[in-house]
C-alpha cells in the first residue's frame, strides 16, 4: 500500500518537477524556507496555534505596509478578489468609478466594475506610459460624481510603476475613495498606506513575497468599513466588515484560509526583518531591477516602460524587428530559463517579460542575461 502511495507522488512529480530557473510574472520561485514551513501537517484553522500565526502575520504586514491606521485583511483568493470586494463594499449599484488604465490589469479592474453593475469612467494610456497627476486631476474635475478611483500601482503587463504618492494626493484632494491594485508591487515597491491616504491596497502571495498562490493581502481604511456597513448586497465571501469582525473575535477568517500560504508569508516577513528590514529588502529588489534592465540594454534591446517609471519587479522588453516575443520565451525555456510571454492587446507579440520577483540570486540573473544575449543573436540570424 505504501509503495502505491509513493508511486502516486512520483507520477505527479514527474510532471511538475523543477526544470527551470524562474524569471516569471508569477507564480514565482519560492524561498526554500517558505517551502519547508508549508510542508507541516495541517490542523484546524480555529486552533490556537493558527490564531497565533494569523495575528502575528497581520501585525507584521501592518508594519511593512505602514498601515497603523488601517486594517489588514487576508482573503483565501487571488488578488482579483479584492477588486470585487472594493467595488461591492463601497460603490452603490449604478455608481461610477474612475478606472485608470495603463495595461491589461487596469482593463481587468474595469471589467470587474462593470460586471458588478457599476459604471466605469476611464482614463487610459498607451502601453508603456504611466498615469500623470495632471491628467487624473482633469479627469476628476470632469467627473465629480465618481465614488472612487482605481490605480494599478505596478502594471504587470507593461513593467510600468505608476507615481502612486502623487496620484494619491490628487485623489485625496478630490475626496474620493482610492483603490490600488498592488498585486505585482506589494513586497517589491514601497507602500506607505497611512501617509499616502489609501483606502484599499491589495496584493497577492505569489508575486514579490515569493510565496505560492492562493492568498490575497490588503490594507483597508476605516472609512471603507463605515461605508461598507451600510452597503446593501455586498455579498458574503468578500464582505469586508465580516473579515474585520473575524480578525478580532475569531483571530482568523470567516471561511477556511490557505494556512500553508499564511505560514509561508509569515516566514518571508521574518526573513525581511532579519535582512535588515523593509528598506534593505526593497534595495535588493531595486538592485535586481537595475541589473536586469542594464543587462538587457547592453544586449541592444529596449524597455517598454517610459524612462523614470520602470517597475522594480518586472521588465517588459521590446523584441528586435522580425522576432516575436514568444520565440524568445521558447528559446530561453529550452535553455532552462522560464521568462514570461508578452501580455496584453497590441504588445503581446512584440514583447517578452522578465520577472525580478521571488527567490533568485544575482548569479542567476547574470546567467540568464548571458543566455538571453546568445538567444537574441541566434534569432537575429534566423530573422
Amino acid at each position: 500500500m505504501q509503495m502505491q502511495f509513493e508511486d502516486a507522488y512520483k507520477e505527479v512529480y514527474e510532471i511538475v518537477k523543477p526544470r527551470y530557473k524562474l524569471f516569471t510574472a508569477g507564480p514565482v520561485a519560492c524561498f526554500p524556507e517558505v517551502l519547508e514551513i508549508m510542508k507541516v501537517q495541517m490542523f484546524s484553522h480555529r486552533a490556537k496555534e493558527y490564531k497565533v500565526i494569523h495575528m502575528d502575520t497581520l501585525e507584521r504586514l501592518k508594519k511593512f505596509l505602514e498601515a497603523e491606521n488601517g486594517e489588514i485583511i487576508l482573503f483565501p483568493s487571488s488578488g482579483t478578489g479584492f477588486m470585487e470586494a472594493a467595488v461591492r463594499n463601497t460603490v452603490p449599484r449604478g455608481g461610477k468609478v474612475l478606472v485608470t488604465i495603463i495595461g491589461a490589469f487596469g482593463k481587468r479592474f474595469k471589467e470587474v466594475v462593470e460586471s458588478n453593475g457599476r459604471k466605469a469612467v476611464t482614463l487610459e494610456y498607451e502601453p508603456g506610459k504611466a498615469v500623470k497627476p495632471e491628467d487624473l486631476d482633469d479627469a476628476l474635475r470632469k467627473n465629480p460624481d465618481v465614488h472612487a478611483v482605481t490605480i494599478t500601482y505596478n502594471e504587470t503587463s507593461t513593467g510600468v510603476l505608476n507615481p502612486l504618492p502623487e496620484l494619491a494626493k490628487v485623489v485625496n484632494e478630490h475626496d474620493k475613495l482610492l483603490f490600488v491594485d498592488a498585486v505585482s508591487a506589494m513586497g517589491g515597491a514601497d507602500i506607505k498606506f497611512d501617509k499616502w491616504g489609501i483606502d484599499i491596497i491589495f496584493g497577492s502571495s505569489q508575486k514579490a513575497f515569493g510565496v505560492p498562490p492562493g492568498l490575497a493581502i490588503a490594507a483597508i481604511s476605516q472609512r471603507v468599513f463605515e461605508i461598507a456597513e451600510k452597503m446593501p448586497e455586498r455579498g458574503w465571501y468578500f464582505d469586508l466588515p465580516l473579515y474585520k469582525k473575524f480578525n478580532y473575535k475569531k483571530q482568523g477568517t470567516p471561511s477556511t484560509p490557505p494556512m500553508p500560504q499564511v505560514f509561508g508569508l509569515n516566514v518571508v516577513l521574518r526573513i525581511i526583518e532579519k535582512m535588515g528590514g523593509k528598506e534593505e529588502w526593497l534595495k535588493m529588489y531595486q538592485k535586481r531591477a537595475e541589473m536586469i534592465r542594464n543587462g538587457v540594454r547592453e544586449i541592444g534591446l529596449e524597455i517598454l516602460a517610459e524612462p523614470g517609471y520602470e517597475s522594480p519587479t518586472i521588465t517588459a522588453v521590446l523584441t528586435p524587428e522580425g522576432i516575436k516575443g514568444e520565440e524568445v520565451y521558447n528559446a530561453m525555456r529550452e535553455r532552462g530559463f522560464e521568462l514570461a510571454k508578452g501580455y496584453g492587446e497590441g504588445i503581446k507579440e512584440k514583447t517578452f517579460r522578465i520577472g525580478h520577483m521571488g527567490y533568485m540570486t544575482f548569479e542567476d540573473i547574470e546567467e540568464m542575461l548571458q543566455n538571453l544575449k546568445e538567444v537574441i543573436e541566434e534569432l537575429k540570424k534566423k530573422a
